[in-house]
């Protein structure tokens, strides 16, 4: 693995920490963009990377994309982010995530934990025996904030996508409306099922086929294939798997006025917002749209920390704000010629000290 400050992703990140426990076999980078706004807060990631150099880039770009995100949804909370490396058989054991769990224990409150790709509210809970610096925990009655953040950052994106065919297509409702869906796991497939509630007309795709078909059958919707789906003539593309999608290529298939989903770190490279607004796409950043599942774990970790019941109004009503952010972003756009990606960075940096 090269030196991490050598990497394209390095932005004046205040800790990147390679962890390495032997009797486990844990393999993890903790990596910490900005504690400007509070504690570096965000996921852990648990994936299997061919190559190392790419665990990296991850942890780099996503734990910056925290700092974003946090700083635009108004939390007091900075931009950290985790991944453990898994190996090719993809086992997890309850040593690994110990050892994980002592690793952020270690770093005494700088850096907040939950779940990402790969983690579920069991692994939380088991990192929660080592450390009190973890949220995403299981809640007790259905009124309260927390546990899985999934359904949350699926309503935050239902939400965007509203506003997002209102803003470009003129429209006050989705019913009609053609989504293509990239990923049905608890986020796109939470997404899928409001969109359809609303009568939109779903395309879905997943790299579990079986999941995509099921759903599809349960939604009357379509399916297409996970390498067709960014080439389906649609109103709305919606990216809600892994991010790095939107290079040269990827822009070049899309036949869709709209890109507005979860996935994080959806552009490849800075350019790409760019080229996405030169062929008239309407772009919703991801760390704006997809915001609601670190509304509902931050809002959770700061209840647990005082004491305190944690209303799930609250949280419903703070996910309520992404469409007015993003039409503050949007309108910027319209008016600068900047593209919405750049217009929320700047938004974002100035929040968190780094204009």
């Amino acid at each position: 693995m090269t030196a991490f400050w050598t990497e394209p992703d390095y932005d004046d990140h205040e800790l990147v920490q390679l962890v390495r426990d032997p009797e486990s076999g844990l393999t993890a980078i903790i990596a910490i963009h900005s504690s400007h706004l509070g504690p570096g807060a965000g996921g852990t990631r648990f994936w299997h990377y061919p190559v190392a150099k790419d665990a990296m880039r991850d942890a780099l770009r996503l734990s910056r994309g925290m700092s974003y995100k946090n700083a635009m949804a108004g939390l007091p909370m900075g931009g950290g982010k985790a991944v453990i490396l898994a190996g090719e058989d993809r086992t997890k054991t309850p040593e690994m995530l110990a050892a994980f769990g002592d690793a952020v224990a270690a770093l005494d409150g700088k850096y907040v934990t939950a779940e990402d790709v790969g983690i579920n509210e069991a692994d939380m809970v088991a990192v929660a025996e080592r450390t009190r610096y973890v949220s995403g925990l299981p809640v007790a009655g259905e009124n309260d904030a927390g546990g899985d953040p999934g359904p949350f950052t699926a309503m935050g994106i239902y939400h965007g996508i509203r506003a997002a065919v209102q803003h470009k297509l003129g429209k006050d409702s989705v019913a009609g409306v053609h989504v293509a869906i990239q990923g049905t796991g608890s986020v796109g497939g939470g997404v899928a099922r409001l969109l359809a509630r609303d009568g939109a007309k779903l395309t879905l795709a997943d790299i579990n086929a079986d999941r995509a078909e099921a759903l599809a059958r349960e939604l009357d919707g379509e399916t297409a294939t996970p390498d067709g789906i960014m080439g389906v003539a649609c109103d709305v593309f919606s990216p809600n798997a892994l991010g790095a999608i939107l290079d040269d290529e990827g822009i070049a298939r899309l036949e869709a006025p709209i890109v507005a989903g979860g996935a994080n770190n959806q552009l490849a490279r800075a350019h790409h917002g760019k080229m996405l607004a030169e062929r008239g796409i309407l772009y919703a950043p991801d760390y704006v749209i997809n915001a609601g599942g670190i509304i509902s774990v931050t809002m959770e970790y700061l209840c647990r920390r005082h004491g305190e019941p944690c209303d799930i109004n609250e949280v419903r009503k703070r996910i309520a704000l992404i469409p007015g952010r993003l039409e503050d972003i949007w309108r910027e756009s319209d008016s600068s010629g900047v593209s919405p990606d750049m217009v929320a960075d700047r938004m974002a940096q100035t929040l968190i000290g780094r204009a």
